[in-house]
């Protein structure tokens, strides 16, 4: 995207200005080391960036606080590699390298491609990343490529790691910091942060981090009107006409207001640090956060720029504790390793799903018979039973109150040679189980009892299930120098899944209602004698449905997920119903050969594969899908070949078999099933230069190129399979979803004396390229393309003894960059799009003691 003459003179004068200050700054301090290591513990070792045979981005704490980073999207930003979809805060689907079908992140959809830890343990969670706050953290790893034979299954495409600052026990130190700003279109936001390392004793030292966060919202709702389709008009004698007779007007008057996307995070973690002795360390620790999300974060551009009609006062909160430990010593001379993790998360949200219930009304205006073209009905109100108890005809929007219940235990335990001898292995053992306690409930205002799910009036449809994904492997690596500037590493995972579903999806069923009988009241408002109560499984193994048309019994098999009436996706045996399982077992690999001619200079080549389970539909009549897996040649190098300077950057070439893909079937139902190849070419490149003069230049880039191979085929039961031209949803060829072409981003900072102090200005630029939005083409035409966008952010600041202040403004040309593009149903046509946040001035202060 070009940039104006004018913002181009605002650069070039801030950048310009900057570098003329020092003319009247006192003398030079003497400048950092350059050529200071950067450590990462990719490869769960200790060891220099520059000696690690893997793509990585690392954003060191000191990074993190010259950018001013406090959440996920602030630190994707500026890893290339990355992308992701996403509603809001805290439902975010996260991709690397362009591994992305689109649609995933239902709480019953795939495991996530790309793994997430904080420290050592995952935290990878289905439905959402876990948004963590970003406060006295040590560094963001970004490892690109399959991690699996280290990270496991949800680090198919790579993984992102947090690591955290952990207790010192040579010293007590603190921090405080506060953040006030004001974004343009919306209202006024801060942040508290605040950290405090003490030694307990000579052995034992306590870090305690806290935050509170507010985010300013930006989005308005208007004033609005919704008018439902009401009787078809007839004549005297019956026959149709062309049109309805005014239906059901409902408006938002209640719900308009401005700033409706407002955002409230508040947390903290400590750890405890505890030295046994000389050779072992014991860490406990625990991170809890809290956050409320208010309003939409998208906006409709059909209404206007930044505008959105709602008709709730919608939410969504996040609730999440981990509790961890990690133990650290030695047998000897190898290192061993214990990290055991529990997480658990609670979100509860309340969405408007108007636009769902004004686009079936549409479809089924003036519905007629297929074959004969003879008028059937009209409308929701005609074709369908939205009626209260008295039988008339109520407003048929629907409004949705889900729960999800995650919790996560993980354990491993692995052991690992000196890192200074000639050949180094290290092994270990990893186990995992993660639940999900899935609660949707479509609610329609005033609906009758005999129409509503069973025991739930005013629920039209009913979602209630428990997930469960178990994990079990055994990982070794091993490094052998060939001489002193070639090494060989082989590194596998042996694996195994167990994933089931069970519970409950569906609409009720009139107990009054008999399959096959005269006469019949109607089942549910929907109409519907097969999805839901009707589909449940009676004691002799029969669905309802099925058993009273053979006129078998009718008792219903016990429900096993409580709260449900019934229960329709599992398996019957033996008079009850037994979860929906899929597992299998296998192995993946990492093969690496490494050159290090000196300190200056490191290449690799990669072959390495990494994989994702396979899982259950939550729709019974859908078959489990399989695993899928990304094989990767990869070429990489890191260079120092200056004092200062490093070029680090990889080439690679990825197959992406079967992958899974995640769409909105029938009804809107989330469904998945493993689709076509796909192949994947990429180019990353990072920069670092450090003049030592004050001045430092950083920069990122990723060049994506991944398509399908093989047509994807729509409305097919293998969508694996070639199919006719007229079934076809993506033609070989089209470019996978949501991730850029290119991504890059680019940082110069100026640092100098002035007076008993340092000052510092520091200009950022962040561009990416335009993305499709759904891998099907008809679709993707209909939601049109996430636009490119290019955001400039400016910052100037200044720090004496332990002091320090900074003005900042972002996004400063205002730029309405696009996160997401997204519809409510399979067949909404109204467009939701989350921006980037506007233009935002604001003021950080911070004391050290």
């Amino acid at each position: 995207m070009l940039v104006a003459r004018s913002h181009r003179a605002i650069v070039a004068a801030l950048l310009g200005s900057s570098m003329m200050m020092p003319a009247f700054a006192f003398a030079q301090e003497p400048a950092e080391d350059v050529n200071d290591e950067i450590i990462v513990t990719a490869q769960k070792r200790e060891e220099n960036l520059q000696s690690v045979p893997i793509s990585i981005q690392a954003l060191s704490t000191k990074k993190l606080d010259q950018l001013g980073i406090s959440d996920f999207n602030e630190y994707t930003k500026q890893l290339a590699s990355v992308s992701f979809q996403t509603i809001q805060p805290g439902s975010t689907t996260v991709y690397m390298r362009g591994v992305a079908s689109g649609g995933d992140g239902n709480h019953s959809g795939s495991l996530p491609s790309v793994g997430v830890y904080l420290d050592e343990q995952p935290v990878t969670t289905i439905g959402g990343t876990l948004d963590v706050h970003v406060y006295d953290v040590a560094r963001i790893e970004s490892l690109a490529g399959p991690q699996g034979t280290l990270y496991g299954a949800s680090s198919q495409a790579g993984t992102i790691r947090i690591i955290s600052n952990k207790p010192d026990l040579t010293k007590f130190e603190g921090r405080v910091d506060a953040e006030v700003n004001a974004i343009a279109h919306g209202g006024v936001g801060g942040t508290l942060e605040g950290m405090i390392n003490t030694p307990l004793s000579d052995s034992a030292a306590l870090r305690v981090v806290g935050w509170y966060q507010h985010d300013a919202g930006f989005i308005d709702n208007v004033a609005a009107s919704r008018t439902f389709l009401g009787p078809a008009i007839t004549n005297d004698e019956g026959t149709v006409l062309t049109g309805n007779e005014p239906g059901i007007s409902v408006n938002n008057n209640a719900y308009v207001r401005n700033n409706i996307n407002r955002r409230d995070v508040y947390g903290g973690r400590a750890a405890l640090k505890i030295e046994l002795d000389d050779s072992w360390t014991v860490t406990p620790s625990v991170l809890a956060q809290k956050s409320k999300n208010q309003g939409a974060f998208g906006y409709d551009p059909s209404v206007g720029d930044l505008k959105i009609e709602r008709f709730a006062n919608e939410y969504r909160k996040d609730r999440f504790i981990q509790a961890a430990l990690t133990i650290e010593g030695k047998i000897g001379n190898w290192d061993l390793t214990y990290a055991g993790a529990y997480l658990d998360r609670k979100t509860k949200s309340y969405n408007d799903y108007t636009d769902y219930s004004e686009a079936y009304d549409a479809i089924y205006a003036n519905y007629t018979d297929s074959d004969t073209n003879e008028f059937i009905c009209s409308g929701l109100a005609g074709c369908f039973y939205y009626q209260n108890a008295e039988g008339e005809t109520i407003d048929p929007r629907q409004f949705i109150l889900g729960t999800d219940h995650f919790r996560k235990t993980s354990q491993e335990l692995r052991i690992a040679s000196p890192s200074d001898s000639r050949l180094r292995v290290q092994g270990g053992l990893f186990y995992q189980r993660q639940s999900n306690r899935i609660f949707q409930d479509y609610q329609v205002a005033d609906l009758a009892p005999l129409l509503s799910v069973n025991d739930r009036p005013g629920t039209l449809w009913l979602t209630l299930q428990k997930r469960v994904d178990r994990d079990y492997a055994a990982f070794g690596e091993a490094s052998f120098d060939i001489d002193p500037t070639l090494t060989l590493t082989a590194g596998g995972r042996y694996y195994r899944y167990d994933n089931s579903l069970v519970g409950f999806f569906g609409f009720g069923r009139n107990p009054d209602y008999v399959q096959g009988a005269d006469d019949n009241p109607a089942p549910n408002a929907a109409g519907s004698s097969r999805t839901g109560v009707g589909g449940c499984f009676t004691t002799g193994g029969l669905t309802l449905r099925q058993a009273q048309l053979d006129g078998a019994s009718t008792t219903l098999a016990p429900a096993i997920v409580p709260g449900t009436f019934c229960t329709n996706l599992g398996t019957p045996m033996n008079g009850t119903v037994v979860p929906k399982s899929t597992k299998d077992n296998g192995f993946i690999h990492r093969l690496t050969l490494t050159w290090k001619p000196n300190d200056d200079v490191m290449t690799y080549a990669t072959w390495s594969r990494g994989f994702r389970p396979g899982g259950i539909n939550r729709r019974a009549s859908i078959p489990a899908y399989a695993a899928d897996f990304l094989t990767n040649f990869e070429f990489g190098w890191k260079l120092s070949p200056m004092r200062g300077l490093r070029i680090n950057g990889a080439i690679y070439m990825q197959d992406w078999k079967k992958f899974q893909y995640a769409f909105l079937g029938e009804n809107s139902f989330t469904q998945i099933q493993n689709g076509r190849n796909a192949r994947i070419r990429g180019l990353e490149l990072d920069v670092n230069y450090n003049a030592g003069n004050g001045f430092s230049l950083s920069g990122s880039a990723a060049y994506t190129d991944a398509k399908l191979r093989g047509n994807l085929c729509s409305g097919a039961s293998d969508l694996t399979a070639n199919c006719a031209d007229s079934d076809v949803s993506a033609a070989s060829g089209t470019r996978l979803p949501i991730t850029p072409k290119f991504k890059g981003s680019a940082t110069a900072r100026y640092e100098y004396d002035m007076g008993s102090g340092k000052a510092h200005a520091q200009a950022s630029v962040a561009h990416q390229g335009s993305a499709s939005a759904d891998i099907r083409t008809s679709y993707a035409t209909a939601w049109g393309r996430i636009k490119p966008t290019t955001t400039f952010d400016f910052s100037y600041g200044y720090e004496w003894s332990n002091l320090s202040a900074e003005l900042f403004l972002d996004n400063a040309f205002d730029q309405r960059g696009e996160l997401s593009r997204n519809v409510n149903c399979g067949q909404c046509t109204r467009i939701n799009i989350v921006p980037t946040q506007p233009r935002t001035i604001g003021l950080r202060i911070g004391s050290k003691f």
